[in-house]
């Protein structure tokens, strides 16, 4: 039988602390449920749009060509990747990357998320601050994320004590992760607002596509919300955790 990281994690933390019930895991589950309502409303808003046809019947692809002419920017490449809303832009490549359900479907809600990363490549043109901001602290968020763990199972299991340095080595790397989630915020409602504009000056859609458009932006905005709620609560469990201990110590 394999057991995965988490579950070990879970080990330590019972014998470290005891059986008895640990109540911060409420904010475990408080987050898991904001992150299951987020990802079922984008799925589903997107879903319910992703069935009606825009009026000028063009593609998420075209439409994002048109969108990166109208501003100038002719360095950015538009390019079809597998999978369902794994759209993206990425700054380095200069490369503005739709899914299946968004290259060359020409639903109101494919068009809206085409706009969506064409807002980060014109934030990138613009020099916009967070999105710079966010870009660096990928590599951070990137090993804090997946290293922090680590460092804190280090900390609770070094020589059957308690090793208050890698516990705060590791949460500080943790909190650059939930810094990351926080920058993203502004960063994906601007490209959001952006986007809508676009749409309304090159006249892509509708007044009402529009509108049906916003809907899946606003939807799909929650689940940045959701992400970034989440690794604030498991921050706040942590810091709840060991700052009780320490004071008990």
């Amino acid at each position: 039988m394999i057991i995965s990281f988490n579950e070990v994690s879970a080990m330590v933390f019972r014998v470290y602390y005891g059986y008895g019930f640990d109540w911060t895991y409420i904010l475990v589950i408080i987050a898991a449920v904001i992150s299951l309502i987020a990802q079922g409303l984008v799925s589903s808003t997107f879903s319910k749009y992703s069935k009606v046809g825009s009026l000028r019947g063009i593609t998420g692809a075209q439409a994002a060509e048109m969108i990166l002419r109208n501003n100038g920017i002719t360095d950015v490449t538009i390019q079809h990747v597998s999978g369902n809303l794994t759209d993206h832009y990425h700054p380095t490549q200069k490369t503005l990357n739709l899914s299946d359900s968004v290259y060359n479907s020409t639903s109101v809600a494919a068009i809206g998320v085409a706009a969506h990363e064409c807002g980060h490549a014109i934030q990138h043109a613009k020099g916009y601050a967070p999105l710079s901001i966010r870009s660096l602290l990928v590599p951070a968020a990137n090993i804090g994320s997946k290293l922090s763990w680590i460092f804190i199972l280090l900390g609770l299991a070094f020589s059957f004590g308690y090793s208050s340095l890698l516990i705060n080595i590791g949460i500080i790397m943790f909190s650059a992760a939930v810094l990351f989630q926080i920058v993203t915020l502004p960063v994906e409602f601007n490209a959001s607002s952006r986007a809508l504009a676009q749409i309304e000056r090159i006249g892509i859609l509708t007044p009402d596509e529009t509108k049906q458009s916003k809907k899946v932006l606003s939807a799909a905005a929650l689940t940045y919300v959701a992400a970034a709620a989440s690794a604030i609560l498991q921050l706040l469990r942590l810091i709840i955790l060991f700052g009780g201990r320490r004071r008990n110590d």
